[in-house]
């Protein structure tokens, strides 16, 4: 997989309540020596997948500054307490994946809150999650609030997220309408974030098996506000570097006029073996 990431504190704001993170992980084995005739098994082997994730924090000063960041830190850190790592998403391994992550945005609701308890100055601060996990052909999506995962294949943009607002619940409902829901006056209120104010959230979750050429896009609301999903493809589509796209997405909110932080993760798949 090839990636890119970037992230601006837009034209208004003056700190960068957005993060985002890359990472890859895996498992290897070596052989370096043995008695065994050769043949019988490989001498290398490898497995690996992919992270990515982005955060766009609430609250009052820098409050949604450090909720974005402490979530992105306890993630990292729950998963690097589990002792066992899942290498093979089929439809059991997707299920296990899926509990994890449940696990851990509990996990970080806990850290969050925390924070608050050292510090009472940061109360009411929370985030928004939505990261992608890829095995392979197969991605888990794991999402809470209105940052979006996207996946373009064959030239079409697919949105993979619900937004978790109260524009998007009345759009659901169907007293409002799409275009009415871009300019409603509640479209940035929250409805389910990983936040110290907020009892029981619902992470939505999605499993999907990918194709060669596709690209699993997140982003903050500070482009989707800005950028329209035609000009979002758009962008995906011009050939060249995964960061150049990253790069156009980002100028491309910014001369909207870049009236918030905006971050976007964008990673592209390439030829894998059968499976």
């Amino acid at each position: 997989m090839e990636i890119g990431a970037l992230s601006h504190a837009g034209k208004v704001r003056t700190n960068n309540e957005d993060q985002f993170l890359v990472a890859r992980f895996g498992r290897s084995m070596e052989v370096l020596t043995t008695s065994v005739p050769p043949g019988l098994f490989p001498l290398r082997s490898t497995a690996e997948g992919w992270a990515l994730l982005v955060a766009d924090g609430m609250g009052g000063a820098t409050a949604g500054e450090v909720a974005s960041s402490t979530a992105v830190g306890a993630i990292v850190d729950l998963a690097l307490e589990t002792p066992d790592w899942i290498l093979l998403v089929d439809e059991e391994g997707a299920r296990d994946v899926v509990r994890r992550m449940n696990l851990r945005f509990l996990g970080v609701k806990k850290v969050l809150e925390e924070r608050v308890r050292a510090n009472p100055d940061l109360a009411g601060m929370g985030t928004t999650m939505t990261v992608a996990v890829t095995v392979g052909r197969d991605a888990v999506i794991a999402h809470v609030g209105d940052s979006r995962a996207y996946l373009f294949r064959g030239g079409v943009l697919h949105q993979l997220t619900r937004d978790d607002t109260f524009t998007q619940a009345l759009l659901d409902s169907g007293d409002i309408g799409p275009e009415e829901a871009k300019r409603h006056p509640f479209r940035h209120m929250l409805t389910d974030v990983i936040g110290t104010n907020h009892g029981k959230f619902d992470p939505e979750f999605r499993h999907l098996r990918l194709e060669t050429g596709d690209q699993l896009l997140l982003c903050t609301d500070g482009l989707t506000e800005m950028v329209p999903d035609d000009a979002i493809a758009e962008a995906l589509r011009r050939p060249g570097p995964v960061q150049d796209a990253c790069r156009d997405l980002v100028d491309r909110a910014l001369a909207a006029g870049g009236r918030d932080n905006v971050t976007v993760v964008l990673g592209r798949l390439g030829t894998l073996p059968p499976s």
